[in-house]
């Protein structure tokens, strides 16, 4: 089985639809594996998932850290 590391995660909350953005920021939902609102996703709290979710402020919100 796999072990259950102490990292740290951040969860993640699809507020607004991809509907009418551009294919860089739908690219950027689906690579945070979001697409359907109020959809929530717990990933790693690194600098890559902090900088998709800089890039695209109006369609998620950090909902817990």
């Amino acid at each position: 089985m796999r072990e259950a590391r102490n990292e740290k995660t951040v969860k993640i909350k699809q507020i607004r639809s991809g509907i009418g953005t551009t294919k860089r920021q739908k690219a950027t939902l689906k690579s945070l594996k979001l697409g359907k609102m109020h959809r929530v996703v717990e990933l790693p709290d690194n600098v890559a998932v902090r900088g998709m979710v800089r890039s695209i402020p109006h369609l998620v919100k950090i909902v817990e850290e």
